[in-house]
């Protein structure tokens, strides 16, 4: 099969890395940044440049770029994919680009699947894209209602061939309202945390609980803005949630309460111990 992929950073330059490495596909990306597509060439992550012209013969297409970015470039090209062609994102969000990308499929005649590969590294960009980046990992995909099982089969095959383990099948509010929590909280989380004046004092006095905590405050800014303020509702109800938790544990501290902080501390143990059993 042909594949195209739009857009080379961390996720688009490993899911070419990894078709390359895992299968026999023939490779095209784009990116905007010249000096990036022919380093992707020059190191044989990509088979050639994905032209306008080589657009109609992709059997796959996958965007990986920002979500506002994704449903301009989808709305721009269309009209040139063909009408087999299965389409996937791999946006952080999904009900805006997926309402875009269903509304667009219909019109054309080509199969739109949400989709976002649950993987990633502290470091961004093609330089950081590596082929088994989805090793295991979970690809979680948003069809349209009334998609055929056999597109679904396709769809799921070619994902595992690429290295993840899992498939994880949902709608577009349920990712959002999830992903707020799993994810993006995770992030403004750490951003706030290691703001501290003490983080500048921490070597030495610090190992892997620090570590965990600020992992991904290294982060794209550009990016998680953007997908926190698409996602603002589910954001607002997750930092809600958090702050009056953190309000709990203060006004223990502050009162000097030993027994209803160990109580806060015990319930989040066990709240971790029932998570644990989910996996």
């Amino acid at each position: 099969m042909n594949i195209g992929i739009i857009g080379l950073g961390l996720i688009g330059g490993s899911m070419a890395k990894a078709v390359k490495t895992h299968t026999e596909h023939t490779v095209y990306g784009c990116d905007k940044i010249e000096s990036i597509q022919l380093r992707a060439k020059m190191v044989e992550a990509i088979d050639d440049l994905l032209t306008p012209a080589l657009l109609p013969k992709c059997d796959i297409i996958l965007i990986a770029l920002f979500p506002d970015a994704t449903v301009n470039w989808l709305k721009e090209n269309a009209s040139n994919i063909r009408r087999d062609a299965m389409v996937f994102d791999c946006c952080g969000n999904k009900q805006q680009v997926c309402d875009a990308g269903f509304e667009l499929a219909e019109k054309h005649g080509f199969t739109f699947i949400g989709g976002h590969p649950m993987a990633g590294i502290e470091r961004f960009g093609f330089a950081a894209a590596q082929p088994n980046l989805f090793h295991r990992a979970s690809m979680v995909l948003v069809p349209k209602s009334g998609t055929t099982i056999e597109t679904m089969a396709a769809a799921k095959a070619f994902f595992l061939s690429l290295g993840f383990g899992r498939i994880t099948i949902t709608t577009a509010q349920e990712h959002d309202r999830v992903i707020a929590y799993t994810s993006q909280l995770a992030h403004v989380l750490s951003s706030a945390y290691i703001k501290s004046d003490t983080a500048m004092s921490h070597t030495g006095i610090s190992a892997g609980s620090f570590r965990d905590m600020t992992r991904v405050a290294t982060l794209q800014p550009e990016m998680w803005a953007e997908l926190c303020l698409e996602n603002r509702q589910p954001m607002l109800n997750e930092l809600n949630g958090l702050i009056d938790r953190l309000g709990q544990y203060r006004d223990a501290i502050q009162q000097n309460d030993y027994e209803k902080l160990r109580l806060l501390l015990y319930e989040g143990s066990q709240q971790k111990a029932l998570v644990d059993k989910l996996k």
